[in-house]
């Protein structure tokens, strides 16, 4: 029986010090814990913060490329509508060229021949006028002056004795140039 008690006892004295040295780790832990809970309570007021930086600055993001995309969509539509409408002012000035058109011929008979011709120079002259307004203007191509293939186009050659090698003799058709840059060619005859 004593055997039996003290086998009893054993099992009994082993469950007490599971027991204790189970409670140990933990009161060590609270200890420690106890020990630096302002370094566990600032880290999670750091990480807080942190999160409401990112949170922030993934607000903004969001904001800017919102912003950037309707940026794109507005530069878009400007750029349309300029393609568009862009011509407008530029027309605005040709149309009274082409109302003075109208009325000279609404006017023309054989009696009235000089009246037309004076009615067309008119309108020949504002028209000009209204191309010079946005920079365009003719090419020098008149008889006599030299050929410059980066303004003048050759329809052909011919031989002229009143003219030197490599000069226009012709103009068939005047060429333009937009703010200095070639619109169209003129097209001309060179001498040979």
């Amino acid at each position: 029986m004593d055997k039996k008690k003290h086998g009893t006892n054993t099992i009994s004295d082993a469950l007490k010090e599971k027991a204790s040295a189970a409670q140990e780790p933990e009161t060590e832990a609270a200890q420690q814990a106890g020990g630096e809970p302002d370094k566990v309570t600032q880290l999670e007021e750091a990480l807080k913060t942190k999160e409401a930086e990112a949170a922030a600055n993934w607000d903004k993001f969001l904001r800017e490329r919102a912003d950037l995309e309707n940026y794109r969509k507005r530069v878009q539509k400007e750029k349309e509508e300029l393609l568009k409408y862009g011509n407008e002012t530029l027309i605005l000035e040709i149309l009274p060229a082409i109302d003075n058109m109208e009325r000279a011929l609404e006017h023309a008979n054989e009696e009235s021949m000089a009246a037309i011709v004076e009615g067309i120079r008119m309108t020949q002259g504002m028209l000009q006028s209204a191309l010079k307004k946005f920079g365009v203007v003719p090419v020098e191509s008149g008889p006599g002056t030299v050929f410059d293939p980066a303004f003048h186009q050759a329809m052909s050659q011919v031989e002229s004795a009143g003219q030197e090698p490599n000069t226009i003799v012709a103009e068939f058709q005047k060429g333009y140039l937009l703010n200095e840059r070639l619109l169209r060619p003129a097209l001309v005859s060179v001498a040979k």
